[in-house]
């Protein structure tokens, strides 16, 4: 079935669907199977030559890329200006571009990187392309997020948006949990704010991917052939879910939701995510940041 008869009747047979995080992994493969379904695959990355590698990976000319560094919210917010400049409409968002990182860094804006790449970076990129998604018929936002999130330690706000604290490899999970629970906030908060309009916000727990596993692990190469022999992690899955919320005609006019391929079915986020008072005070604290930073 192509692509455009999973949604309205009014969508384009060729609908624009912005990826990040397209470069590998999860990513690579949900624009892979969108531009097989007959859609135009918007992309970000690093390099010229990330984006050409991508390009001939995902397999289809009808891929389009602008560079930029999801560490520096000023690039996510020109990459975000571009493809609403060059785009008469966007009818898919899908934030996935993400990293765990293993120790603590900062970017060069000041921010913790986990936190800015996974969580002020697609904040920032989606409210740079609303404007293109509400000229949609019926436009979707998908944010990947992680049942990571349910060991995400003690949500500070606003201090965990900006502070960079020590910690070890071992001790990295909760951070990136903690991003991880951010992103649910944030979807749960945007999709109560578009209520009433063409634009819906779902995000999801896309299982254990073996596809980039622990980058910065000296052994993650070899523990990802292991895992793949052995059929655990399989990325298929969790790519497979992506693509569902961003074309599947189940989830029209459905919006806060946050699901797990674990089933395909819809579940709660970890407290205290799941408490709209906090959610509306991430949003305010986050629109407080990145506005004064721009």
């Amino acid at each position: 079935m192509g692509i455009g008869k999973l949604f309205r009747a009014e969508t384009p047979v060729e609908p624009t669907i912005v990826v990040t995080g397209a470069t590998s992994g999860l990513g690579r493969l949900a624009a892979g199977a969108l531009a097989r379904r007959g859609a135009r695959i918007v992309i970000s990355a690093r390099s010229p030559e990330k984006a050409e590698q991508a390009r001939h990976e995902i397999g289809t000319d009808r891929v389009d890329t602008f560079l930029g560094d999801f560490t520096r919210l000023d690039d996510v917010r020109r990459i975000g200006r571009e493809i609403a400049d060059r785009y008469d409409h966007i009818d898919v968002l899908v934030n996935n571009a993400g990293i765990h990182a293993f120790q603590p860094r900062t970017t060069p804006d000041g921010y913790p990187e986990m936190v800015a790449v996974n969580y002020l970076a697609p904040w920032v990129l989606t409210h740079a392309l609303l404007p293109a998604l509400r000229r949609a018929p019926a436009a979707r936002i998908v944010n990947v997020a992680s049942e990571a999130s349910r060991r995400h330690g003690t949500l500070r706000l606003p201090q965990d948006l900006t502070e960079t604290v020590p910690f070890s490899a071992r001790g990295s999970s909760a951070h990136y949990g903690k991003t991880k629970l951010l992103d649910i906030m944030f979807t749960m908060e945007l999709a109560r704010r578009l209520a009433g309009t063409t634009v819906t916000a779902n995000c999801l727990d896309p299982g254990f991917n073996t596809t980039g596993l622990g980058r910065e692990l000296r052994f993650a190469g070899a523990l990802e052939r292991v895992l793949t022999r052995l059929g655990i992690g399989d990325p298929a899955r969790g790519a497979g879910l992506i693509v569902a919320l961003a074309t599947d005609s189940r989830f029209i006019g459905r919006s806060g939701g946050y699901y797990t391929v674990r089933g395909t079915r819809q579940i709660q986020p970890a407290p205290p995510g799941n408490d709209p008072g906090l959610q509306a005070e991430l949003w305010h604290e986050t629109h407080r940041l990145v506005t004064a930073s721009a």
